[in-house]
Formats: structure tokens, C-alpha cells, sequence
């Protein structure tokens, strides 16, 4: 049971309401071919009702969104055979009604095809491209292959119209559904792409504006103390080779600045983005005690973590939770529904080299329901 449970858990939201809708379209079919059989007329009517219910779960079986099976093999017939058993089992009922001399007979005749449109209605008619005529089409057939009369005609018309009517209208509204979820997770995905993509394009116009700019002074410097020095101003070609070594260190700086965090990180402003990512991607982030607790010397390795962490909910896991922890001793980053181990991920080892040089420890916790860093350090 555990196993299960894990295995829904670790399953991300759209997966989850797919499969529910999947169980819940297949059992309420399964609930219909039982109700329609119950009150048949005589057993070889519930057997005409059982073989049409065959036929409907395996023209649903022929669509991938609502297939139970994963193999593609039994949609390429399932369809054709399907629809044909359901055609056989309506046009039988219709002829039996016709031709049966007693009314029990035509009455179990009758409620044999009209429950076959109706399950045709609910697995074959409904995934058409002009669904309602070809529901208004069956309705009309269906009114004149069983009426004996104008009256009874036009009842059974009626009935298999609402019948079908209902029964499309409810799948239409399963699948539009079903497309609302899926719209919605690639937007997620997008967006969470998106800013990442953002995030390169900063670094990159940052890191062109700081070391391209050093560089093109210190080509320009050099090239005018080689001109100096070939010319025998020996102290001027100094003097500038003394600013290039200036630039270069300064460039150097800045780019250290850029690397730790876009010229400086601050861990209450990494917690804020936190929850902002994280929620673009459906992952709710609670927070646990204040940024104001951790010590003064810890508080860029803490905002560190933060991002680092983020970055593996988002890129490692199908997480719709997290906690983050922080307190004097130390803080943690747990999420629900993680991608397997954590394996070798060379963020986690560079985070573990920052938190080591002021003698803090980084413990990792794998779970398959949870994925958890735990950060502990001494309080001075």
C-alpha cells in the first residue's frame, strides 16, 4: 500500500488528473453497460447489452487519451471492431423489434438498440469530427428502424437524441478538461524554460559589459606600451603596463562579484524569488522561521543554498511542495515528489565546497516521496 502511495505522490498534478480521468471514464462505462443490462427483458437481451458494452470499451480503448493500456496495438482495430459490434448489436435489435410477433420480445429488442446507440454515442460519436450531426443522423435512424408507428418512432428518436446528447456533451466536457490541464502544464514548463533563458541572457549581457569592456581597455593599453617601448619611452610603456595589471585585477574582481551572484546575493531577496519560481511551476514554498535568525557570517552561503536548492526542485523533481527551514543552527530544503536519486550533480558538490570553507556540513536525504538538504553550522 505504501508503494502505491508513493508512486501517486511522486506522480506530478496533470498525470494525476489524466489517470482519474481515465479510471473515472472507463468505470462510469462500466456503471452504464451494468445499469442498461439490470432491468433487460429476457437474458438474451442482457447478452446483446454485454456484447455491446464490449464493443464501446474497445472503441474507448482506440483513443489514446482515454486508453487504460499503454500498447498502441489494440487501437489500430479497436475502433473498426468496436464500432462494427455496436452497429451489429443496434441493427439486430432493430430487425428482431421488427419481426418479433409478441411485444415482450420487441420491447427487449427495442431497449437492446437503444441502449447500443447510446453506447455508440458515448465511444465512437463522441470523438467524430461532426459529432452532432452524426448524433442527430443515429437518432433519426434510430427513431425509424424501431417505430412501428409515427408516435413510437418519434419516442424512439427522442430518447436516443437526449441519450446522446447527454452522453457527448459529458465526454466533450472530460476532454476539454483533460486539455485545459495539459495547456496549463506546458505553460508551466515554458515559463519555468523561459526563465532560465532570461536568466543566461542576463549573465551574459552582464559578463559582456564587465570583462568585455576590461578587456578591450587592456588590448588597447598593451598595444600602446608595446608602441611606447619600441619608441624608448621606457617610463611611460611602465606606467601603462601598470594600469593594465590594474584593470586586470579589477576586471577580475568584478568578475568574482558576477560569478557569486550577479554582484552580490542577498538571502531574503533569494527566498522571495524562491517562492516566485517555484510557484510558476506549481510548487508551493512554506517558510519556516526568519532570514534574521541565521548568523551574520552564514547569510551568503544560506542565500546559496536557497538558490541551489530551487534550481533542483525545479530541473529534479515534480514537486507541488516544499518547506524551507531556517534557524541560529542551521537550515534545511525539503520537497515532495523528486526524480529518483540525486546522483552526481556538480551544483550540490559546489554548494557542499562554500558551506565547508565556513565549517558548515551539508547532509542529502533521498526518499522516494521526499528529497531533503539539511545544513548544519555552529552558532558563535
Amino acid at each position: 500500500m505504501s508503494r502505491l502511495t508513493s508512486w501517486w505522490d511522486a506522480l506530478p498534478g496533470p498525470a494525476k488528473f489524466r489517470l482519474y480521468t481515465r479510471g473515472t471514464l472507463q468505470a462510469g462505462l462500466v456503471a452504464v453497460i451494468i445499469v442498461m443490462a439490470f432491468p433487460a427483458h429476457a437474458p438474451w437481451s442482457t447478452a446483446g447489452i454485454a456484447v455491446a458494452g464490449l464493443g464501446a470499451i474497445l472503441a474507448i480503448e482506440a483513443q489514446p487519451a482515454f486508453a487504460v493500456s499503454s500498447k498502441s496495438t489494440p487501437r489500430r482495430w479497436g475502433l473498426p471492431v468496436g464500432a462494427a459490434t455496436l452497429a451489429a448489436v443496434w441493427l439486430t435489435g432493430a430487425v428482431v423489434a421488427r419481426l418479433a410477433a409478441d411485444e415482450t420480445t420487441t420491447k427487449a429488442a427495442y431497449f437492446v438498440s437503444i441502449c447500443a446507440a447510446a453506447l455508440a454515442m458515448y465511444s465512437v460519436v463522441s470523438f467524430l469530427p461532426h459529432r452532432w450531426w452524426a448524433v442527430l443522423g443515429l437518432s433519426v435512424a434510430t427513431g425509424l428502424a424501431l417505430g412501428s408507428s409515427l408516435t413510437s418512432g418519434l419516442v424512439a428518436g427522442f430518447v436516443t437524441l437526449l441519450a446522446g446528447g447527454l452522453v457527448v456533451a459529458t465526454t466533450l466536457l472530460t476532454v476539454w478538461g483533460m486539455r485545459v490541464v495539459e495547456e496549463l502544464d506546458r505553460a508551466k514548463a515554458i515559463e519555468a524554460e523561459l526563465q532560465v533563458a532570461e536568466e543566461r541572457l542576463r549573465f551574459a549581457r552582464d559578463l559582456h559589459d564587465i570583462v568585455g569592456r576590461g578587456f578591450s581597455a587592456i588590448a588597447v593599453k598593451s598595444e600602446l606600451a608595446a608602441v611606447l617601448s619600441r619608441s624608448g619611452a621606457a617610463d611611460r610603456a611602465a606606467a601603462e603596463m601598470d594600469e593594465v595589471k590594474t584593470l586586470a585585477v579589477d576586471s577580475m574582481g568584478q568578475m568574482r562579484e558576477l560569478v557569486r551572484g550577479y554582484r552580490g546575493i542577498d538571502l531574503s531577496a533569494e527566498v522571495a524569488g524562491a517562492r516566485s519560481l517555484l510557484s510558476a511551476v506549481g510548487c508551493r514554498l512554506v517558510v519556516e522561521g526568519d532570514p534574521a535568525k541565521i548568523p551574520a557570517r552564514c547569510h551568503e552561503v544560506a542565500a546559496w543554498v536557497v538558490r541551489e536548492g530551487t534550481t533542483n526542485i525545479v530541473e529534479h523533481s515534480a514537486a507541488t511542495s516544499a518547506t524551507l527551514t531556517l534557524g541560529d543552527a542551521g537550515m534545511s530544503l525539503r520537497n515532495d515528489a523528486p526524480h529518483g536519486a540525486p546522483g552526481e550533480r556538480s551544483g550540490l558538490r559546489g554548494l557542499a565546497e562554500r558551506l565547508a570553507a565556513i565549517g558548515a556540513t551539508l547532509d542529502i536525504t533521498a526518499e522516494t516521496d521526499q528529497f531533503v538538504l539539511e545544513i548544519h553550522w555552529e552558532n558563535p
